[in-house]
């Protein structure tokens, strides 16, 4: 195990969330390598510091009966008074009731169709959302990251050249803080998509491409699972998903700079 490969777990080590035989990999590599021991008596000390720290905040009580005096009083109910009874209207007759009952059948079903629709839109979009990041969970394990390691983009792009439809495309941003790391074939919805891999100090970010039978843009949207942040948009014929556990801003800025390279390249 290379130390790049043991930065990504040594976290997970400290936490207790590796398997028996990645814990093992990771330990032997910690007990070999002093600058990685280091790093990881430093992560224990900080978990043990914060595990003692008091950091509880209670309340005071005037802040609650501030709101409570805020709070409009409760008014107690009116007992209901003949005269307020209003008289019963005649019944309805039995061709109104069809007519009536006809119309909200169509409006139901009309308002079902659209509401089934968009769930199964919103359905999908979790799904996919869903095994993106299990990939990229796959990925963080040991020999998982890369097919192609390398950082320069003339390398990593012609790799998946043949393996795909349509190769994804590399872009270096080195220079503005995101070092690409290279690239591997992965499998979301089924199917064989290209992944490029870069780091943002210590963290992976994935960016997950796939065709998409749609040249329309979408515009980038921000969600969160899992404890990972996910950015998605479509350009070109291509889909993107880049995921990762650094801040909504950063990986907003790796989308921003990555689509403004893509069109520069243009």
């Amino acid at each position: 195990m290379t130390c790049d490969e043991a930065e990504i777990l040594i976290h997970a080590l400290a936490d207790g969330e590796l398997d028996a035989g990645h814990a093992r990999e990771v330990e032997a590599h910690v007990a070999s390598c002093p600058r990685c021991a280091a790093e990881f008596a430093a992560i224990r000390q900080m978990k043990q510091a914060l595990a003692t720290a008091d950091l509880t905040f209670k309340a005071p009580a005037a802040l609650r009966e501030r709101i409570e005096a805020a709070l409009p009083p409760v008014q107690p109910l009116q007992p209901l008074q003949p005269s307020n009874v209003t008289p019963l209207a005649a019944p309805p007759s039995r061709r109104s009731l069809l007519r009536g009952f006809a119309l909200g059948s169509a409006v139901s079903a009309l308002a079902a169709t659209g509401l089934v629709a968009i769930v199964l839109r919103n359905d999908d979009q979790q799904r996919i959302e869903a095994e993106i990041v299990s990939a990229h969970l796959r990925s963080l394990q040991a020999g998982h990251l890369t097919d192609v390691i390398s950082t320069d983009q003339h390398t990593v792009k012609p790799w998946f050249n043949g393996k795909l439809d349509v190769a994804p495309p590399v872009i270096d941003l080195t220079a503005e803080g995101f070092t690409l790391v290279g690239g591997r074939l992965d499998y979301v919805d089924a199917r064989a998509i290209g992944a490029v891999v870069y780091r943002r100090r210590q963290h992976v970010i994935n960016l997950f491409v796939a065709q998409t039978s749609s040249t329309e843009r979408r515009a980038a949207r921000l969600d969160a699972l899992q404890g990972f942040n996910i950015r998605s948009w479509r350009d070109r014929g291509l889909s993107y998903w880049a995921v990762s556990d650094i801040n909504t801003d950063e990986l907003n800025e790796f989308g921003e700079r990555f689509e403004r390279a893509m069109s520069g390249s243009s």
